[in-house]
């Protein structure tokens, strides 16, 4: 099992966790109540399923997962793939804190692909 997780995020969000030390993610977050994470191994696909029509500027953060604690859930979402899920302590689902983020890089998109130095 990995220590790290990863955050596909949109410039707004990375800056509301910059100034505020938290977020509660996007409106998909908010309706789960939890921050949808992905391993390395699924940020391109995620990328590739959801975000290649995304307008905003999106950012890719390397979170310690070690920090995230029992919050931490790997959940199977399509019957085969285990997804990261933070949900908080007793699933009380609390915001991402900014200190378990690692590196915070910009996505950049050309031809069709995503690319930045944590996925290359």
């Amino acid at each position: 099992m990995s220590d790290l997780v990863y955050r596909i995020s949109t410039a707004k969000e990375w800056e509301e966790l910059q100034s505020n030390g938290s977020t509660f993610g996007g409106q998909l977050d908010k309706n789960t109540a939890f921050i949808h994470l992905s391993k390395l191994d699924q940020v391109r696909s995620t990328l590739d399923n959801f975000f290649l029509n995304c307008k905003d500027e999106l950012y890719l953060l390397q979170i310690d997962a070690k920090k995230l604690g029992d919050g931490l859930v790997y959940e199977t979402v399509d019957g085969s793939n285990s997804f990261p899920h933070f949900y908080g302590p007793d699933r009380s689902f609390i915001p991402l804190p900014l200190d378990v983020v690692t590196k915070a890089e910009k996505l950049s998109l050309s031809n069709g692909r995503f690319s930045c130095s944590l996925l290359d």
